[in-house]
């Protein structure tokens, strides 16, 4: 076997519509429109070259399950996620990386993972 990547993640939202807002308004992503009708309400998003896919339904409770979005800039980030009112952690370094988290709208964890140069 050998793994290529990472297609996408799915993510239980109670609210597909609030949650579409937050992640195209607030985070940037952008909405497919090649979602085809499953039956339940959801919604498929660009986060660059990989997919975040929102399925109406229950989240689970928090137990330390996440998903990280790559970004350039993780202090930039950060103060523009802030000013739109969001709450995020301050960066932390792991190895020469940094990270930090925030919530949707439903609780599910988001990492901002920052990429040392070089």
């Amino acid at each position: 076997m050998q793994v290529r990547g990472v297609h996408h993640v799915s993510l239980n939202v109670a609210d597909v519509e609030a949650a579409l807002g937050f992640y195209t308004g607030t985070l940037g992503l952008v909405q497919r429109p090649d979602r085809p009708d499953f039956g339940f309400p959801g919604a498929w998003l660009d986060a660059g070259g990989q997919q975040v896919h929102l399925i109406g339904g229950s989240p689970p409770p928090a137990r330390g399950q996440h998903f990280a979005l790559l970004v350039d800039d993780i202090e930039g980030t950060i103060g523009e996620l802030r000013r739109a009112g969001t709450e995020v952690t301050d960066p932390i370094p792991v190895g020469s990386n940094f990270q930090a988290f925030l919530n949707d709208p439903d609780g599910n964890q988001i990492e901002l993972h920052q990429v040392a140069p070089g």
